[in-house]
């Protein structure tokens, strides 16, 4: 199973493009407000139904935990006691982790991008303690892919896809989507 996490401010398309690329990708995912309301109102005004919320996540099952950005939303998510305890135990046995645009921030807060290379939205460079800011689209250093913001939430998502089953299935989606046609 692999959750995204939703806050209030979260940039909806690096949410929800995420999430449609991994469902399409065969990965089970589900969208997880990190109060106790389903319904949760993006960056932009776009009000999202999420699948759960985080007090009934069972974080054993959890695959990969996904961190979109947009702000207020990252700080929301950074500011999540329960989100972070559970990313530092999901991070500390080993799991992958994901964020993208500003939330790479809550990772840098934590000290897990200590000795990795990262990027995030500009701007927030100074928040990825211990990091080798590099500015790509995206970055995947071992078990933590990070994104660059909006315009990478498509190259952020193939590359989880690669991560998680392969690289044939991004191809296949990548091919499927047409955006070998952009690139």
């Amino acid at each position: 199973m692999v959750y995204i996490f939703f806050a209030n401010g979260t940039e909806e398309i690096e949410a929800l493009g995420t999430a449609d690329i991994l469902r399409r990708a065969g990965i089970d995912v589900q969208i997880v407000s990190i109060t106790n309301d389903r319904i949760v109102t993006g960056a932009h005004g776009i009000r999202i139904e999420t699948d759960d919320v985080i007090s009934q996540v069972n974080f054993a099952k959890a695959q990969m935990l996904i961190l979109p950005g947009g702000l207020p939303g990252a700080i929301n998510l950074a500011e999540s006691a329960t989100l972070i305890e559970r990313l530092r135990d999901h991070v500390y046995i080993g799991r992958p982790v994901a964020a993208i645009c500003a939330a790479p921030l809550v990772l840098g807060r934590l000290g897990l991008l200590e000795g990795k290379r990262a990027t995030c939205y500009p701007g927030f460079e100074a928040e990825l303690k211990g990091a080798t800011c590099t500015g790509a689209l995206v970055e995947k250093d071992g078990n933590i892919i990070t994104g660059k913001g909006p315009a990478a939430v498509f190259d952020f998502a193939y590359t989880i896809v690669e991560h998680l089953k392969d690289r044939q299935t991004a191809d296949q989606l990548r091919a499927g989507m047409l955006w070998n046609e952009v690139k």
